[in-house]
């Protein structure tokens, strides 16, 4: 799996592409689902990175 910073980099990438208009509607579309999906997995690593922070100051 790639790190958050990679993850979130990719997404700053799509977001360009998204916003420079220059592509069709069916690409813009694939692009959002793209990245839809980039954000569930940052979503993940941010939630497993919360679970092992609270781990770790309990103990």
């Amino acid at each position: 799996m790639k790190t958050y910073e990679e993850l979130i980099t990719e997404l700053k990438g799509i977001v360009a592409r998204i916003e420079e208009g220059e592509i069709s509607l069916d690409e813009s579309i694939a692009l959002y689902e793209q990245g839809m999906i980039i954000i569930k997995q940052c979503e993940q690593l941010l939630n497993e990175a919360e679970v092992k922070i609270t781990t770790l100051t309990r103990n």
